[in-house]
């Protein structure tokens, strides 16, 4: 018994999409280079979401997998700290197209990887080492600081590493605390790309993603000591709208 024709054409589309963001991640990151001793680092920035515009057409052209937003009227002037579910590579690839002001707090291994790491260290975006525990929230706090001073977005993952759908993971206060002692505003931000580009997955199931932007959660007037009350605030956001989205399935959209 054969390969059903359905698989073969997803594994062909997803190839198909893999050797497009392979050719994407090197070509942005030469320009993105280039670019390096004849501009300064807010000017290569806004090279950023044209790269995440880029791996959503070619998500949609290849793998028909495309993205309806909910929520943008929630967005409160920038800056704010996006803290948003975690499922698949979608989010790191594709979001900047949706926040073109945010900026990354990622792995700090991420910069090991040819090209895609260069692009990151010339773009700024935040790498962290995880396992430097206090020293690296420290270093988080001051890079922060640095893109709200310049009217940008911090978009954390508090849930520090993909899920699988339907898995809650822990929520870190990290972002939390960056938003508290900075006093900008909190976006909870949720999303199903997991039941589509599943965590560490190859193949892309077509269908439409669905990403809802919560209302924004004010921090001006609070203290450190509220960090764990906000987090709970935050989790129970972005959860409930999972919740939304899953509830909001007809019979047969689920891939």
């Amino acid at each position: 018994m054969g390969v059903p024709v359905d698989k073969i054409k997803v594994f062909l589309r997803s190839s198909l999409f893999f050797l497009l963001f392979t050719m994407g991640i090197i070509g942005f990151a030469t320009y993105i280079l280039l670019l390096v001793p004849v501009t300064n680092l807010s000017q290569r920035r806004r090279v950023v979401p044209s790269w995440g515009k880029y791996n959503r057409a070619i998500l949609a052209a290849t793998c028909g997998l495309t993205v309806r937003v909910w929520g943008r009227e929630n967005l409160p002037p920038p800056p704010y700290v996006i803290l948003c579910k975690h499922q698949s590579a979608w989010e790191t690839v594709t979001l900047q197209a949706l926040f073109p002001e945010c900026v990354l707090v990622l792995k700090k291994s991420l910069l090991k990887i040819p090209f895609f790491g260069w692009g990151l260290m010339a773009t700024g975006q935040i790498a962290i080492d995880r396992s430097q525990g206090v020293k690296a929230l420290r270093l988080m706090a001051v890079k922060c600081q640095e893109v709200f001073d310049v009217g940008r977005t911090v978009l954390i993952f508090p849930e520090g590493t993909r899920v699988e759908p339907g898995e809650v993971g822990k929520y870190n206060p990290g972002g939390v605390g960056m938003a508290l002692t900075a006093g900008v505003p909190i976006v909870p931000v949720a999303h199903n790309a997991g039941s589509f580009w599943r965590p560490r997955a190859f193949l892309k199931q077509p269908g439409e993603i669905q990403l809802r932007i919560g209302a924004a959660i004010p921090t001006a007037g609070l203290g450190k000591g509220d960090r764990k009350a906000l987090t709970r605030q935050v989790q129970d956001a972005v959860e409930g709208m999972m919740a939304e989205i899953n509830d909001s399935w007809k019979d047969g959209q689920t891939p």
